[in-house]
């Protein structure tokens, strides 16, 4: 929502919504290329740093394309970093995403476009602070401004970046992103599970043919969805949760049975996000094998996760040629990504089973013993 003048910001709210409206209408969407993505890079390279320059604010860039700018004494006790990101989430479905409109009714005037409440908005607001700061006010600490190259990555390699950029971590951050004017003081910290179910794909009028991935995803998901992530709550950040945050199966062509099958924010595979509130160092644990193992109950259903570090995977025994057997391979440690604050390591090792004989094409089920 624009807001009225600020005295104190000695730049006119008129040139903070320009601002605004300037950088929806470049977009900055997230891709698979991450922090690497072209249009994110020329986001802070064609819009950020031209107006930062106009601003006649000191500024660099470090070796991954962030934004950083520095004021006040560089060897001081105190130092505040605000940081900002470039990367927004991608357009979807939402009409005129990049048009950065500017839209009027009986309650006041509002910026529309995707990433102005995520945190378009908000850059230009801090900007706009900092260029007051560096004016208007003596620092006795350090200042840093920056416009990270990350957003909803779910790792550290931008922030990182800038720190090693800087030399030092700065003492205090402010993440700038739209929280409607109130001081967000913790958030939740994350894990995410991307699980990877493969089979052999087969055409829908002769299933038997082939190994349908999504009828082990259900069961991994069934998996997942029994998981007990507690009943404690935090005082203010409430209870612990687990969610299925995408799926997407392939070949992705019709009547055809899939031969692999996936949730996850990029495309491949499965996530399951489990946040948790941010735990002291002595209540941290790890959780070993969650999902324990997966109990096939068809014909050749011992589905082969081969790109996925999962606890085994399965390939043709030598015992005989309708047997099936299995390798171990390496667990897979899933780490928290927005917050150290907690941890897991997720063992995930079904069961293969033996195949069943068919009869007149059509394979028979055999009684497998229970993987509990």
């Amino acid at each position: 929502m624009v807001g009225q003048v600020n005295e104190h910001l000695y730049i006119p709210t008129k040139h903070i919504v320009e601002w605004t409206q300037a950088f929806v209408r470049h977009p900055s969407p997230q891709t698979e290329r991450f922090e690497h993505e072209p249009q994110v890079q020329s986001f802070i390279g064609e819009r950020v740093v031209p107006l930062v320059q106009e601003l006649g604010l000191p500024w660099r860039r470090d070796p991954m394309g962030n934004l950083l700018v520095e004021l006040g004494p560089e060897r001081a006790d105190r130092s505040l970093m605000l940081m900002a990101y470039a990367m927004t989430h991608p357009a979807n479905r939402m009409p005129d995403p990049y048009a950065g409109e500017l839209i009027e009714d009986a309650s006041g005037a509002y910026v529309r476009g995707r990433g102005v409440s995520e945190q378009k908005g908000s850059l230009a607001a801090a900007l706009a602070a900092v260029k007051a700061a560096a004016d208007h006010l003596r620092l006795r600490g350090r200042l840093i401004f920056t416009v990270s190259t990350a957003g909803e990555t779910g790792r550290h390699d931008a922030a990182l970046s800038i720190c090693d950029a800087l030399g030092f971590t700065p003492r205090l951050a402010v993440i700038v992103i739209g929280t409607t004017s109130c001081v967000a003081l913790a958030n939740k910290g994350r894990i995410d599970a991307i699980v990877t179910v493969r089979g052999k794909a087969s055409h829908s009028s002769t299933p038997w043919v082939g190994v349908n991935a999504i009828d082990g995803a259900r069961r991994v998901l069934d998996r997942v969805m029994a998981v007990d992530v507690g009943a404690n709550k935090h005082p203010g950040l409430g209870q612990a949760t687990l969610t299925p945050t995408a799926v997407r199966s392939w070949p992705e062509a019709t009547h055809t049975g899939r031969t692999k099958f996936g949730w996850c924010s990029t495309g491949a595979c499965y996530r399951a996000t489990i946040r948790r509130p941010r735990l002291p160092p002595s209540r941290r644990r790890r959780t070993s094998a969650i999902l324990g193992r997966s109990r096939p109950s068809s014909a050749r259903s011992c589905i082969p996760p081969r790109s996925l570090p999962m606890g085994r995977s399965c390939a043709p025994s030598t015992a005989g040629a309708g047997a099936w057997g299995c390798r171990r391979r390496r667990p897979f440690t899933a780490t928290a990504r927005s917050t150290p604050a907690f941890s897991a390591s997720r063992g995930l090792s079904p069961r293969c089973g033996g195949r069943a004989p068919s009869h007149n094409g059509t394979p028979r089920t055999s009684a497998l013993p229970s993987p509990i």
